[in-house]
């Protein structure tokens, strides 16, 4: 019997998930922030926790793992890896394939071992593989390298709408009762001041109000739902010709909170027409298991084996993750 391990590192989350060659599920495990970018220290904690967890539920050592597949979020560059690499391997990791959090969402979302992932969490993100093997992605950064949105950025966006029809530079809008039930305010004013004289930062919460509001037709919020569609199928459109993936069938799989809960079309909608034009044999995929299980394929596949029907079937659907304590304390 031989064994693999997948890991998904978030910046808010760690799964660990373990299964033998047949697929069979053996081990799970869930810890904190995984993204060295936020915390290093933090980082190799939770991927170490979540990874122990997992063996442990199975009663087997980190030796008896025939291959890993670690998919971090802020795996982006040279630098990153000259970081993790030592992390992983003072974690006790020899055979191990390390990549970025996107091309492990993408080998979930899609039955081929290429096409495009784009990620709406608590940032954005965008990668591709083509059949060829050549890999690129475009962006993961944030707005001063050229991305919009994510969590991270329409939390604001929900804040300054509500601040501009306040002030009277927008016209009134519906996000602006549910944002201050959240932050726990009577009047705009109120929250106005107290940010500005105590620094206060909004929380990545905000962004999900985008959504009830939109619902009802709160021009303010499907503007911005609509413009961070826009944004992404830029991003795909931008790594479908970086690759030459113009004439290819692929799927392009929608990743990330943002896109798979929520979401009517409203974000979608734009990412569909920009793949559209830019490979129209392509089709557009909302990610319907957690993104910790394209790395166990992508440990099996980095060992040589073949992801059978069998496999996909036992595997596809699982996401029970929320159902695990988090063995760190960092939500």
């Amino acid at each position: 019997m031989t064994y693999y391990l997948g890991i998904d590192g978030g910046g808010s989350k760690t799964y660990a998930l373990l299964c033998d060659e047949h697929g069979n599920v053996l081990g799970k495990g869930r810890s904190g922030n995984g993204n060295h970018q936020i915390s290093a220290t933090e980082a190799a904690a939770s991927i170490r926790e979540a990874s122990f967890a997992a063996l442990a539920e199975a009663g087997l050592q980190l030796g008896d793992i025939k291959h890993a597949y670690l998919g971090l979020a802020g795996a982006d560059r040279k630098t990153d890896y000259d970081i993790l690499h030592p992390m992983i391997r003072g974690i006790g990791f020899t055979n191990y394939t390390l990549s970025g959090d996107p091309m492990i969402g993408l080998r979930a979302g899609t039955g081929r071992p290429y096409g495009v992932a784009l990620i709406c969490g608590t940032g954005t993100n965008a990668a591709g593989r083509n059949p060829q093997g050549q890999h690129y992605q475009c962006g993961g950064f944030d707005y001063m390298y050229g991305d919009f949105g994510g969590g991270g950025s329409l939390n604001i966006e929900v804040f300054r709408t509500v601040i501009r029809a306040w002030d009277g530079r927008e016209s009134p809008t519906l996000l602006t009762a549910p944002l201050l039930k959240l932050l726990g305010y009577e009047w705009v004013d109120d929250m106005y001041n107290d940010f500005l004289d105590h620094g206060k930062h909004v929380p990545l919460d905000a962004a999900r109000l985008l959504f009830p509001a939109a619902a009802e037709g709160d021009a303010a919020a499907l503007a911005i739902l609509q413009h961070q569609g826009m944004e992404l199928g830029k991003a795909a459109a931008a790594v479908i010709h970086k690759l030459g993936m113009e004439k290819d069938t692929f799927d392009v799989v929608l990743v990330g909170s943002l896109l798979t809960r929520g979401d009517r079309g409203w974000i979608r909608g734009p990412i569909s027409q920009a793949v559209q034009e830019a490979a129209p044999l392509a089709a557009v995929v909302t990610l319907s298991t957690e993104p910790v299980v394209g790395a166990v394929w992508s440990a099996l596949e980095s060992d040589g084996l073949t992801i059978t029907s069998d496999i996909y079937e036992k595997m596809r659907a699982f996401q029970d993750f929320d159902l695990i304590p988090i063995t760190t304390g960092q939500e």
